[in-house]
């Protein structure tokens, strides 16, 4: 019995965790610049662009190349800003589970 009752309160935080952990995912935003700022992007915790912003300057020079690689760049480094940001919160939240037979 005594068992059944530890499971129900594993299962109880896990749940908290999960829903504690998708709040987290809906509030993030990071943003991420390339080629000094000329090129940003912002990025939700679902991994979604939010915003991005392109400075005229990239349009005058007319080198569509720079510009993918700039928007290319920006938007891997708010990605892996996005995974570093959630491992982090992950392990925060993950400390404070008080699992019997675990800790």
């Amino acid at each position: 019995m005594k068992n059944l009752q530890q499971v129900q309160q594993i299962l109880k935080q896990v749940q908290q965790f999960q829903e504690q952990l998708q709040k987290q995912l809906e509030e993030l935003l990071v943003e991420a610049t390339a080629g000094g700022g000329m090129v940003s992007v912002k990025m939700n915790g679902q991994k979604q662009l939010t915003d991005v912003h392109i400075d005229p300057e990239v349009f005058a020079s007319q080198d569509l190349e720079m510009l993918q690689d700039l928007l290319l760049v920006a938007f891997n480094e708010a990605s892996r800003k996005v995974d570093e940001q959630m491992s982090s919160q992950m392990g925060s939240l993950a400390g404070g589970l008080n699992l019997p037979g675990l800790t």
